[in-house]
């Protein structure tokens, strides 16, 4: 392999959290009256900072959403990563087989990092490299987060290899100077393209490319 280190996002890499996410958002906009497909707010919502999204809750709604929208959300969404959260298919398989360093970068509070990671087993893991932009104030796509966690592990983004799904992820990824794998759908896969990632559809796929055995 020619990189050092590994640097994973967390929601819908390493756990299948968007998903649940965006159904919590739902069911909260329907009680506000505000009605929104799932898959309108899966795209909003992937690798998009929590401000961005209240804002776009904001804006669908017409009208200011309640003081306690956003932490009405992370108890509702926090209970239930608890009992439906699952790790993406072939995640553990693939970090078992690293023989470098590796960590996860995320948007998310480490308050919701570790409880997506301690629901999949995947904690133990990543000990304590565990990055959160909250800790630095900083929110893809800028690319500040995936260069504190380089960083911080000791790495220079040329060493580094960062496994996103997102297209804020991939250009906070590519802005940094990172080699950046994308996750993909096929809807997704020209634009991921275009910003310089290398697509993957499956684990297995992404071990394939790293060269992971």
């Amino acid at each position: 392999m020619k990189y050092k280190c590994i640097i994973f996002d967390c929601d819908g890499v390493l756990v299948d959290s968007e998903a649940i996410s965006a159904k919590v958002f739902r069911e909260m906009m329907s009680e506000l009256g505000c009605e929104l497909e799932q898959e309108t707010v899966l795209e909003q919502i992937t690798g998009t900072s929590m401000k961005e999204n209240l804002k776009f809750f904001t804006e669908h709604l017409g009208k200011d959403l309640p003081e306690d929208f956003e932490e009405e959300f992370r108890k509702r969404s926090f209970q239930a990563f608890k009992t439906e959260l699952k790790p993406v298919p072939g995640v553990h398989e693939i970090i078992e087989k690293l023989r470098i360093p590796f960590g996860v970068a995320s948007s998310g509070p480490v308050k919701k990092i570790k409880l997506n990671l301690v629901s999949t087993n995947l904690a133990d893991k990543f000990g304590e490299n565990i990055f959160s932009s909250y800790d630095i104030g900083s929110w893809k796509p800028e690319p500040d987060i995936y260069l504190h966690a380089a960083k911080k592990m000791g790495f220079s983004p040329q060493q580094c290899a960062v496994v996103e799904d997102s297209i804020p992820g991939v250009k906070a990824a590519r802005a940094g100077g990172f080699d950046v794998y994308a996750f993909s759908t096929k809807l997704k896969e020209e634009e991921f393209k275009k910003l310089g990632a290398k697509v993957f559809y499956t684990m297995e796929e992404l071990g394939n490319l790293l060269n992971i055995n």
